[in-house]
């Protein structure tokens, strides 16, 4: 067993699904195939009371697989179905907000990190991780030009730990690791083909354990 640790690891971003069941089910599928650091939790359409249903029945699958359960999206939903942390999708502003609120208790990450200045900025706020890109972004094969080009940036100079948004490629992982960030996210790339999702997150990691730069400790 490699040490996962010192190289890029895999999150998934839980797919657009309306049956929670399901949806729970298909996670905790794709989460047997291997390392995976944490499952985002977007809204996407939910109201609040099905999005709590959702989340209820996520949280404890994704937390009996190892990884940490993040919501994106109401923050009391969080609270309620006792998930580790939160994503912020927002900028600045509403990453402070949850901070002052939430941290150190839940993990608190993401920020709209569009550009340099944007990412400094969510920077100063000590987020436990910085987001570049959507969690739905995944709309081409490959991952974002501009966000391997600002994880690059931000994993040559910044110790906050970075996660870059791939594309619906899994080999996308592959630039995303090169580009220094700590963590690649991947949604339609491991849930596009629902019977494939856990082969997929394991040829990720595959690929990652043979092909992804390791970090200094």
């Amino acid at each position: 067993m490699s040490n996962i640790e010192n190289r890029c690891r895999l999150v998934l971003v839980a797919p657009d699904m309306a049956d929670a069941g399901e949806r729970a089910k298909l996670v905790g599928e794709a989460l047997k195939g291997g390392d995976v650091a944490s499952v985002i939790v977007p809204q996407y359409g939910l109201g609040d009371a099905d999005f709590q249903k959702h989340a209820e029945a996520l949280v404890p699958v994704i937390q009996r697989a190892g990884a940490a359960a993040l919501i994106e999206g109401d923050t009391r939903v969080a609270g309620r179905a006792k998930a580790d942390g939160l994503h912020i999708a927002g900028g600045a502003e509403a990453l402070a907000e949850a901070i002052e609120r939430h941290a150190p208790k839940l993990i608190v990450g993401g920020g709209n990190a569009t550009d340099r200045h944007h990412a400094l900025e969510i920077g100063e706020l000590r987020p436990d991780y910085v987001f570049f890109g959507r969690t739905d972004g995944d709309i081409k094969p490959d991952a974002h030009p501009k966000n391997l080009a600002l994880a690059e940036w931000w994993a040559s100079m910044i110790e906050i730990p970075c996660v870059v948004m791939g594309g619906t490629d899994p080999q996308s992982a592959l630039a995303v690791a090169e580009s220094g960030a700590e963590f690649v996210a991947l949604r339609l790339a491991v849930f596009g083909n629902p019977g494939q999702a856990p082969s997929v997150v394991a040829a990720v990691n595959a690929l990652l354990d043979e092909k992804a730069p390791r970090f200094e400790d």
